[in-house]
């Protein structure tokens, strides 16, 4: 089932989609932003912080922002660029979608389409056309399919991430398989790059690294809900793990003091090598996030 509603608390227009199971997802048009993801008890998923600010020019804290033309401050453009406060449409006419983008009855989504006005031609002088896709797939599964079209006549170059705010229990009994050997840059230490040395991440402070050359699996497991996010990925090498901790929590306006507590960004990204399209020419990719039993183990993070 798609829904298009109004937030009675903003005003703003947004879209609600029912599996037959009873999972559920919502997307407000505002930044094409998914906000909300539930499991078939009415679980929420993602992480909305309770003073998140609906209004522009004021970016959702929380839920999946699209960081797009420029990841973080990774170019001159403002802090993961802009189209994640931007309002974009509803597509009627989407292109057809990727071969992995396939939908059927039981996988309600929706597409939505960001195109540049006069205001983004001023500080990102190119044309483009950036496509989104959010699906619930019939065991619950959330899935956002990606595509930006060089619709101008000389080519440009950006980074891109899905900034995913996972909802935990407590950020001290979390961790995360699959990043283990890989090489980071340390945002806390000027991007210098390290080497992952654990056999699992997990967290006692504040945490903000880009891991390179990621595998398409990665497990982020929930002691205490004794559940494991399984974040699947295509056309994203990269992959952002973040939490604020206290201090940086405290310091943000529109995030609560112990909101750190139950939260995680787990962010598929590229970022390292930026892309590069020429006029006419297309870049797509794929992020499923499924919640699962604790029974899940590293063992099972295989490259498929």
């Amino acid at each position: 089932m798609v829904e298009f509603v109004k937030d009675g608390a903003t005003g703003m227009e947004k879209v609600l989609l029912r599996e037959p199971g009873g999972a559920t997802a919502q997307i407000h048009l505002y930044g094409g932003h998914v906000t909300s993801w539930r499991n078939e008890r009415g679980e929420e998923l993602l992480f909305l912080s309770s003073k998140a600010i609906f209004k522009p020019p004021k970016a959702i804290r929380g839920g999946i922002p699209v960081c797009f033309p420029q990841f973080g401050g990774f170019g001159a453009l403002e802090q993961h660029g802009f189209a994640r406060n931007r309002m974009w449409a509803v597509d009627i006419n989407p292109p057809p979608p990727p071969p992995f983008a396939g939908t059927g009855p039981n996988k309600p989504y929706i597409d939505l389409v960001l195109k540049p006005s006069d205001d983004e031609l001023k500080i990102w002088p190119h044309n483009f056309e950036l496509y989104q896709r959010v699906m619930i797939g019939f065991n619950g599964e959330l899935t956002s399919i990606i595509r930006v079209r060089n619709t101008d006549t000389k080519p440009f170059t950006f980074t891109f991430a899905l900034h995913t705010y996972l909802s935990v229990s407590d950020i001290s009994e979390v961790r995360i398989e699959g990043l283990e050997t890989l090489d980071f840059l340390d945002n806390l230490q000027e991007k210098e790059r390290f080497t992952e040395q654990g056999d699992a991440i997990t967290f006692d402070s504040e945490v903000d690294r880009i891991y390179l050359g990621t595998p398409t699996k990665i497990a982020i497991i929930d002691h205490d809900k004794k559940r494991t996010f399984v974040l699947k990925k295509e056309g994203l090498p990269d992959a952002v793990v973040w939490n604020p901790w206290e201090k940086k929590a405290k310091a943000m306006a529109d995030f609560g003091d112990d909101e750190y507590k139950h939260m995680l960004c787990v962010e598929a990204a590229a970022v390292e090598k930026a892309i590069t399209l020429k006029p006419g020419e297309e870049w797509k990719a794929r992020q499923e996030i499924s919640a699962v039993p604790s029974s899940y183990f590293s063992g099972q993070l295989d490259p498929c």
